[in-house]
């Protein structure tokens, strides 16, 4: 599948790079470095990366904005996005030839070319190899692109503690950063938080909720983001504060939007994208995502991580 995406890339002038919707360090990271392969291979080719902008990874890049039709005869490359619908920018479907890149089960194989490896620590991994296969066939590195691809292993493997971690991941970061970006930079950038996200940081800690079989939630309403002055997104990120607590075994955020609720849900080891699939959502294991957009549906949500976190106990 890497020959024929390598082999893909080249017959192509326009390549335009998406990825998901609220986009983490990886998303970013994957996109943004495999953008700078290509430029610095194809420097006749026409590259871009599009999608909504995050504030907090602006250090990394701002997207490109691009018209209608470019992408008539483009080719759409797709990393880190499991399924369709959390593609941002859904002109993706608007290319000549559609290729999807990503280490989340392959619940929705879209596309004309499907590389999924989900024993990839991320995405930024994933491009990594890329390279390394095609650079007897004319792919080129730069530094920035070690800088992105840097940044996208260290987001996704929580500075190397998840257990996606393994020792390829460890292998291909220390070659990134022989390419000689200054990393201590990433990782400030990407683990610097506000003083408003850092005094909303103490409010989770004094009010999310429990069980006494080790499940956790902290619900954060539209009320509680404007008291503190912080949006969903910087709300979110604080969803693994929980795990550093004594006992917690899965746990879950819910984040109010404008129209909808965010729920992000992680686990020390039972497994816990099945609720997360049965709520518009999907993703890892250990780590998913999911949509609600009522209330009303916290407690069902709770209850179904309970019964999946004893479940897998049982086994």
């Amino acid at each position: 599948m890497i020959e024929a995406i390598l082999k893909t890339i080249t017959e192509f002038d326009t390549i335009i790079i998406h990825r998901h919707v609220r986009p983490d360090p990886d998303a970013y990271g994957s996109q943004c470095g495999l953008a700078e392969i290509l430029i610095a291979s194809f420097p006749t080719k026409h590259v871009f990366v599009v999608g909504e902008d995050e504030p907090s990874l602006l250090f990394l890049k701002e997207m490109d904005k691009i018209p209608d039709e470019i992408y008539a005869d483009a080719l759409v490359i797709v990393c880190d996005t499991a399924n369709q619908g959390r593609i941002s920018d859904t002109r993706y479907k608007q290319g000549k030839k559609l290729i999807k890149i990503d280490h989340h089960p392959n619940d929705d194989p879209y596309g004309d070319y499907v590389w999924v490896d989900t024993n990839a620590s991320s995405c930024s991994e994933m491009i990594y190899e890329l390279y390394l296969q095609g650079k007897n066939q004319g792919l080129s590195f730069s530094k920035e692109a070690a800088r992105f691809l840097f940044a996208g292993i260290v987001g996704d493997t929580g500075r190397f503690l998840f257990p996606n971690t393994n020792p390829k991941t460890f292998a291909y970061a220390g070659a990134l950063i022989e390419y000689g970006f200054h990393f201590p930079q990433v990782y400030e950038n990407l683990y610097k938080i506000k003083e408003n996200v850092a005094r909303l940081s103490g409010y989770v800690y004094q009010n999310y909720k429990v069980t006494e079989d080790g499940v956790g939630w902290m619900v954060i309403t539209n009320d509680i983001l404007k008291e503190f002055n912080v949006t969903p997104s910087e709300a979110s990120q604080l969803v693994s504060n929980l795990g550093n607590i004594e006992n917690m075994k899965t746990w879950v955020f819910f984040v109010e939007e404008k129209e909808q609720i965010r729920v992000r849900l992680r686990s020390k080891g039972p497994v816990i994208n099945g609720v997360a699939k049965k709520y518009n959502g999907g993703g890892h294991p250990l780590a998913s995502g999911a949509t609600i957009y009522s209330w009303e549906k916290v407690d069902q949500v709770i209850a179904d991580l309970r019964e999946a976190s004893n479940q897998d106990l049982k086994k």
